[in-house]
């Protein structure tokens, strides 16, 4: 008996009458054109219709904004890949994948065919400015102090933006509102190019700066995060944005149990961050959910063989690392940070959200205390 191949088919839906210039013309003027290449990635151009995602959507207290899908940092345990499963879904359902991208959609697991094909919202800052006229309901809600954070899904200085320029389009929109709360996540030094109109909206705005940083190893993190900036081009950076009067500090999420949670590790990173400035340092341990369990899991098998019965013991039945461990590493990132005179945040509970960078974007104006 023929075995049924694991290729997938890409979904059609009832095809419209043909326009004024055909059916022809219809079907290339939906598809996503290919707008650049480096090495092996591809840029596609992908329209957006709106940009500035509601509590609502997010599931969060706050509004979010991403000006790119996919990212090409390739960090192993992102949790965001199944937003960019969907966009190839319906595309492929849209009829609006080019050859290419078809055959990418085919060809390439989902995991990788999200750092390999970035979709890129390069009409973004319009649509924001447009979102954001004012007197509009969401403006007054962004007025009332709700706060805008850049960056939930994907990073928004990936090596997209050096050439598309995205991001700095969205600030200079931002930069033109005065009274907003808002947040930038990233793991780029590229962010240090747009201090001028960071430093116009910290002028008029609540800014925030969240570095994400796990380890100062830099082997260590090329194994983790293989396209990523190094640990000193971060903190570099984090000095920069503090010269320049603006509050940055460090995301040190997630926590890898086994692999980066080493104290002396742990606090080699909050002491040399707190030298460069930081103004408050964020910690939690990775949670493992939907798409960023297939990926992770299976690099921790190739990569750190002899943790994989304590992953699967631990993760085996829950997303989150066992609660005994979640709140011993609160207790010990809020000792850290008292120690060397940053603000700190940890997660040690049960929440439910996936993104735990994006919470780091929330992190309260005093020290919490997270004894049990």
């Amino acid at each position: 008996m023929k075995k049924q191949g694991t290729r997938r088919t890409q979904k059609t839906k009832p095809k419209p009458p043909p326009g004024l210039f055909g059916a022809e013309y219809d079907r290339t003027s939906r598809q996503l054109p290919i707008i650049g290449e480096q090495k092996d990635i591809r840029y596609y151009s992908s329209p957006a219709k709106s940009v500035l995602n509601g509590p609502e959507t997010t599931g969060m207290g706050f509004w979010s904004i991403n000006p790119y899908i996919g990212c090409a940092f390739g960090c192993a345990y992102c949790y965001a890949r199944y937003a960019h499963r969907y966009v190839m879904e319906r595309a492929s359902t849209d009829e609006k994948m080019t050859d290419a991208l078809g055959e990418a959609y085919n060809r390439l697991p989902p995991w990788l065919a999200f750092e390999r094909n970035i979709f890129v919202k390069g009409n973004a800052p319009e649509v924001l400015s447009k979102t954001l006229r004012f007197g509009s309901d969401r403006h007054l809600k962004l007025l009332e102090g709700e706060t805008i954070v850049i960056g939930t899904a994907t990073d928004p200085y990936q090596p997209a933006e050096r050439k598309f320029r995205v991001t700095r389009g969205i600030l200079e929109v931002l930069a033109e509102h005065p009274g907003l709360s808002v947040s930038i996540i990233t793991k780029s030094p590229l962010i240090t190019r747009d201090i001028d109109v960071l430093s116009r909206i910290n002028r008029i705005s609540d800014l925030s700066i969240h570095i994400s940083l796990i380890t100062l190893d830099r082997e260590l993190a090329r194994r983790i995060e293989p396209r990523s900036p190094t640990p000193e081009s971060r903190i570099r950076a984090l000095s920069r944005l503090r010269e320049a009067g603006i509050d940055a500090g460090i995301n040190c999420m997630p926590v890898l149990p086994g692999i980066t949670d080493n104290p002396s590790d742990l606090e080699a990173l909050v002491k040399r961050v707190s030298e460069a400035g930081a103004t408050y340092v964020a910690a939690c341990a990775v949670r493992l959910q939907s798409a960023a369990r297939k990926r992770y899991l299976p690099f921790i098998e190739q990569e750190f063989p002899h943790l994989v019965e304590r992953y699967q013991n631990t993760y085996g039945s829950s997303a989150n690392a066992g609660e005994k461990y979640r709140k011993g590493l609160a207790r010990f990132f809020e000792k850290l940070c008292a120690k060397y005179g940053v603000r700190g945040w940890s997660r040690g509970g049960d929440e439910e959200e996936e993104g735990d960078e994006a919470l780091g974007a929330l992190v309260p104006t005093v020290q919490l205390s997270l004894e049990v």
